[in-house]
């Protein structure tokens, strides 16, 4: 297997090239079926022709809101093969949320299951249906509903007739896929072909894949993160094991059974899995790397990582504007390198620090880290004023990532711009103070958020939730970082939160809800 073969192929020749290559290699396990690479190959084709039954249409947006399923990945080929437009939707959204994505998009289809993590998908879509004249077809899997079409009547449809579209990889998009919001409203992410291939390709050399990886896919497909695990998968010829919602002790059964080699996530689950009762009950030995993503990472896990689970430990960096990895550590970076930076570009990344006037700075400064790539976006859909904003005349991409980067080119990630906290003239950056949280041993999750103050403009707010049985008050977190920062960067209030942080579907804490819940709950007083 030579990765750089998959360069200038389309989505749905991945597969192609994969049922043609390892037909009877095992593709996909999930709680249902194993698939080969022909048997997923099959299933792809024959929903490709069904869709093309239904009146899909090359350009046509097509909606999947499936939990991690193997028929998530048959209908990404599907789509892909009948030259459609994927639109990933995050099963637990809401109504308004749901409709805001697929009238924004123009959605025609979507494939969506009965009731997943509390959400009523069948009373959702009903009243979606009545809202949106363009969703015209909704496609059950794994129930039936009077109403509506079910997966395998789809894929009944088909006729023998092999679907073949025409795809331009630089220009044609496959996926529009929407930010997570941490900030406001999310907008639609146009990737093209080109873009997500070149991306797998650099990070498939990047965690250096080989034929006999077995990958456990825990992260939900909806998120680029999963999109991204799908690929990888496909082009690489190799096994995913799938979880369709995460559990620690599970994930440590499937490592074992399975002999996954290439587990990744963000580093919460980790710790979740090496405080588990049961941890040393289970034989790890068959993990190669363990790739973290998506927060910050204690150098106290990277080690406990590498030595109790046995693998060695990458840390990568991207966004779904660029499809999304843009840096990740080498193998052979120590441990502090792995806790306090995002790596290096991968190949075919350039990077740079500019200022506030979009110059570039010199190595060490902090500024705003920009980017050109093969994997950045053709743009944001119908925005194309946001997609100027971000993107200049040359195709450097603005992340909105504040970064220092060192004369070897490893980056810190410092914070995001709007996060940046101004404390009486002082800049705060909130991650480099929740790294100081994490290095204490009762820490499981911090973040640090700006609230209004008359006095100062500011001031940093930090809320934390501490391990299980831990005996540790606000004070007593705030006299740690007394000793550990400047004293205009120890936060002028410390909550101890109940219940875990609010969150994304990739793990990033949703400052914005944060910030609303500590004001609406009148957590700490203002001046």
């Amino acid at each position: 297997m030579n990765i750089r073969d998959c360069y200038g192929l389309s989505i749905a020749e991945l597969l192609d090239k994969a049922g043609k290559n390892s037909p009877d290699k095992e593709a996909v396990v999930d709680g249902k079926r194993r698939l080969t690479y022909r048997e997923l190959e099959q299933e792809a084709s024959e929903l490709a022709c069904g869709l093309k039954q239904l009146g899909i249409e090359p350009g046509d947006r097509v909606a999947v809101c499936l939990p991690t399923w193997y028929e998530f990945i048959a209908a990404v080929f599907a789509i892909a093969k009948a030259g459609a437009v994927l639109v990933p939707l995050n099963t637990r959204y809401r109504q308004d949320e749901a409709e805001h994505i697929l009238r924004d998009s123009g959605t025609k289809a979507v494939f969506m299951t009965d009731t997943f993590d509390k959400v009523n998908h069948v009373q959702q879509f009903q009243a979606l249906t009545e809202r949106l004249p363009s969703l015209q077809h909704v496609i059950t899997v794994r129930f039936q509903a009077k109403e509506w079409v079910s997966y395998d009547d789809v894929k009944r449809q088909h006729n023998g007739e092999r679907v073949e579209t025409k795809i331009d990889i630089k220009e044609d998009v496959f996926a529009i896929i929407y930010t997570s919001g941490t900030t406001g409203k999310a907008k639609g992410v146009m990737l093209t072909h080109e873009n997500l291939v070149h991306s797998m390709v650099a990070s498939c050399e990047a965690i250096k894949c080989q034929e006999d990886d077995v990958f456990l896919h825990a992260s939900p497909y909806f998120h680029i993160m999963g999109i991204a695990g799908i690929l990888r998968l496909i082009g690489s010829e190799t096994k995913a094991v799938l979880m369709e919602a995460y559990k620690a002790e599970k994930t440590l059964r499937l490592i074992e059974q399975e002999r996954i080699t290439i587990h990744s996530g963000v580093p919460s689950i980790f710790v979740l899995e090496l405080n588990h009762p049961s941890f040393h009950s289970y034989d790890l030995s068959s993990l190669r790397v363990s790739i973290m993503a998506g927060a910050p990472c204690p150098v106290e896990t990277i080690r406990k990582v590498k030595q109790e689970m046995g693998c060695d430990v990458l840390i990568s960096y991207g966004m779904t504007e660029t499809s999304p990895i843009l840096t990740m550590t080498r193998f052979d970076d120590d441990d502090i390198t792995l806790s306090e930076t995002v790596g290096k570009a991968i190949q075919g990344v350039r990077l740079k620090i500019v200022n506030d006037t979009r110059e570039e700075m010199p190595p060490g400064e902090v500024g705003e880290l920009a980017c050109q790539s093969v994997g950045l976006m053709k743009g944001y859909y119908g925005l194309p004023e946001k997609t100027q904003e971000s993107i200049d005349a040359d195709r450097w991409f603005y992340t909105g990532d504040l970064a220092t980067m060192d004369a070897d080119g490893y980056v810190r990630i410092v914070g995001r711009k709007k996060d940046m906290i101004i404390r009486g003239g002082y800049n705060i950056y909130p991650s480099e103070i929740e790294d100081v949280f994490y290095s204490h041993s009762d820490v499981l999750e911090a973040a640090v958020v700006g609230v209004r103050d008359t006095v100062l403009g500011e001031v940093s707010c930090a809320a934390v939730k501490v391990k299980q049985h831990a005996v540790i008050t606000a004070e007593d977190l705030k006299a740690y970082m007394k000793e550990q920062v400047a004293d205009y960067k120890v936060p002028d209030h410390v909550v101890l939160m109940e219940e875990e942080l609010p969150k994304t579907p990739s793990g990033k804490v949703k400052k914005f809800a944060l910030r609303d819940f500590i004001l609406d709950e009148k957590l700490v007083s203002l001046r």
